[in-house]
């Protein structure tokens, strides 16, 4: 007989009523080439892959033919807002990704990562911007997954906006630094009622793990993979650890001790009274 744990940490990644059979995103940037980049998505194992909408439009170096790189029948496309510096224009790239959806032939796509970041060095997202962003994508029909700081109060202010999950960085975007907010993304993960998907900063699988491993849905990793010695490989260990965090969060790890406690009983040991 299969127990409810088992079946529970089996559950798919559900987002605004779809399901997804990897809780590990992966981004389609940065990679040294498309050969690269349809190898490690493949390797992932993911089901949904980010798309940068503005440097697909622009031709960006690196964008060029990325779209026609992948077989979006077996992808979910999720359209990302990056570049865009304030709401205005993360609303009006995010209808484009909307109609870049419709072109691979997803017309019932209305995803959007929803990325305002006015900030050129640190790549730290606006919460007042992202929050009237997210207001206006949410009337439209939109399914905003809003990219945000670890911010307890502005994750549930957007989820009750209508947001269909919460993104906290773990630390800044590329920095593989992991989970330097770890605290407050685990306040996050307490008192949301919509999937937390940890995006940003996680560089090694032991961090995708860990940030399993405290609850959340899913974790989002683009850098990591992309820039990694042999990304292929690091793609694969990154799904292995995802799932391993998932499995070790549902198996419930044992409480700290302040002192050792021995793993085999003493009674019957010869010399023991």
């Amino acid at each position: 007989m299969v127990s409810s744990t088992l079946l529970s940490a089996d559950q798919p990644l559900e987002i605004a009523g779809r399901q997804f059979s990897s809780r590990l995103i992966t981004g389609s940037g940065k990679y040294r080439d498309h050969t690269q980049m349809r190898e490690s998505i493949q390797a992932s194992g993911c089901a949904m892959v980010t798309v940068a909408v503005r440097r697909v439009q622009l031709g960006a170096p690196g964008h060029e033919g990325l779209v026609e790189a992948l077989d979006w029948g077996k992808l979910w496309m999720l359209p990302n807002t990056a570049g865009c510096q304030t709401a205005e224009e993360a609303v009006r790239v995010a209808r484009l990704g909307r109609e870049l959806a419709c072109l691979v032939g997803q017309q019932e796509n209305r995803f959007v990562k929803l990325e305002v970041i006015p900030d050129p060095k640190y790549l730290l997202p606006d919460p007042l911007g992202t929050l009237e962003a997210a207001e206006v994508l949410v009337r439209e029909g939109f399914t905003v997954l809003p990219y945000i700081n670890a911010d307890p109060l502005l994750a549930k202010r957007l989820e009750e906006c209508g947001c269909a999950t919460v993104m906290p960085l773990g630390s800044p975007i590329g920095s593989g630094q992991g989970l330097l907010n770890a605290a407050n993304i685990q306040i996050i993960i307490e008192n949301s009622r919509v999937p937390v998907v940890v995006d940003a900063g996680i560089g090694t699988p032991s961090e995708a793990a860990q940030a399993m491993e405290m609850g959340a849905a899913a974790v989002l990793v683009n850098t990591a993979i992309a820039q990694a010695s042999h990304p292929a490989l690091m793609a694969e260990a990154m799904a292995l650890a995802t799932r391993a965090g998932r499995l070790a969060y549902w198996a419930g790890r044992i409480p700290k001790r302040e002192a050792a406690q021995a793993s085999s009983p003493l009674q019957g040991v010869v010399g023991h009274n």
